[in-house]
Parts: structure tokens; sequence; C-alpha cells
């Protein structure tokens, strides 16, 4: 009788994602890798593009040599969600959405392009110290959020970069 092994399942399992050109995006030649430390991030101007900035730079690394320069535009808008019976709004829900451009360095070309768009939400029935602290978290959360949809979609695109 066949038992269940885990090791014949991911030894079967990465045959056949070999089998099918599947690579890691970060292995030795997976084509993320030109994105490591080779894009160069436009400075942020408010607080939510600095959070923005800093969660890109923590996922694709500080720029050593300039390859490619993204470009940004962010835009979050506050929301009430929840009213209390005497017009007091106790959850407010932050949209954001962050369109970017990914160009050459040196040409200035366009390689892709796109909006990546989410939510969070923070309540306001405490005090309001309180408050301001969710709402900055809410903020904080949301640009990470986009961040990491903007890396995902760069990694997505990373094959059809140029060399």
């Amino acid at each position: 009788m066949w038992l269940f092994n885990r090791r014949t399942l991911i030894i079967g399992l990465t045959v056949a994602l070999t089998g099918c050109g599947f690579a890691p995006a970060y292995g030795p030649s997976g084509p993320a890798t030109q994105l490591q430390s080779a894009i160069a991030v436009d400075a942020p101007d408010t607080r939510d593009e600095q959070l923005l900035v800093q969660r890109l730079e923590t996922r694709l690394g500080r720029t050593a040599q300039e390859r490619y320069q993204l470009g940004y535009q962010l835009t979050f808008v506050e929301e009430r969600m929840a009213v209390s019976a005497d017009n007091i709004t106790t959850r407010f829900n932050i949209v954001g959405s962050a369109a970017y451009a990914l160009r050459d360095a040196d040409t200035g070309t366009v390689l892709t392009s796109g909006k990546v768009n989410s939510f969070t939400g923070y309540s306001t029935t405490s005090s309001t110290v309180a408050t301001l602290a969710s709402e900055r978290d809410a903020r904080e959360r949301l640009a990470v959020i986009l961040a990491d949809q903007i890396v995902t979609r760069l990694i997505a695109a990373s094959p059809g970069l140029a060399e």
C-alpha cells in the first residue's frame, strides 16, 4: 500500500513545474533579479508618499546603480463608513490608489505602468489621541499594501524588461 509522502509530492511538483518553464523570480537566473537595487524611486513629498517609497526600497533595495526610474502618483481619500444616531462618524475607510510607471533611466522610455488600489479602515470611538494614532496606522498599512502590489506587478513584468 502506498502511503502519502511529502517528499515524493514535493519532488513531483518540482519536476512538473520545471518542465513547464517555471523558474523562481528571484532565483539565480530569475527575471526579477534585474530589479534588485536597480530602481531609483521618485522622491516623496508627503508622509504617505514617504511610507510608500520606504516600503518600495525595503522590497526592491536601494539603488546601487540607477538602471530604472520608478515614478508614482499616490492618492488617498477618506470615506465615512459608520455614523452614530447623533451623526458622529465612528469608522472611516481610507481608499488609496497608486499609478506607477517604470522608465529606463537612460532613455526615459516607459517599460511598464499600471495602477493599484486598496483600502484600510480605522475606528474613531476612543480618545482623540487614539483616533489620530489609528488614522496614522491605517495610512501606513495602506501605503505598505500599495507598495507590495506595485512590487508584485513589477516582478510579473520583469521577464519583458530589456536586459
